[in-house]
């Protein structure tokens, strides 16, 4: 799909507010809604859009601590990676989880309660995987840029 002005605005606009009505959008990027609509359709068949999702403020709901933690895993075989990678997907507390290239395998995104809950999952979760040799916590104590906020 070749991506013009008029995409790159609508994609934009979504992305700002993905509960944006079609005519507010249309209105917005300066098309008809009839084919803004079919614009977004075709974002969204060819995968471009791939969904729309509600954006969630944790620290309202009481999760006030947050942290990216790197691990590095102690055997570095397929099978190693996928067994930590489904034993993270079980765990509340990390919200993203990118396998890197650098000096550790994996860049963790964690948010708990506080710190105590956070000793909790490095101790009790991250601690407990046979696969992870290390873990280095960089706690976040601002976050002057978050497109997800």
């Amino acid at each position: 799909m070749k991506i013009d002005k008029f995409t790159e605005q609508i994609l934009q606009e979504l992305k700002n507010d993905g509960r944006m009505s079609n005519i507010d959008l249309a209105d917005k990027v300066g098309l008809s809604p009839s084919a803004c609509l079919r614009r977004v359709q075709d974002l969204e068949r060819q995968g471009i859009i791939s969904g729309y999702r509600a954006v969630i403020n944790n620290r309202k709901l009481g999760k006030g601590f947050s942290a990216f933690v790197t691990v590095g895993l102690s055997i570095h075989t397929k099978d190693a990676q996928l067994a930590f990678e489904q034993a993270i997907a079980q765990s509340d507390e990390v919200l993203e989880c990118h396998n890197v290239t650098g000096n550790y395998e994996y860049l963790l995104r964690v948010e708990t309660t506080d710190l105590m809950a956070y000793k909790h999952f490095h101790t009790d979760v991250l601690g407990d995987l046979p696969q992870v040799a290390t873990i280095s916590t960089h706690v976040v104590m601002d976050s002057t840029k978050d497109e997800y906020k």
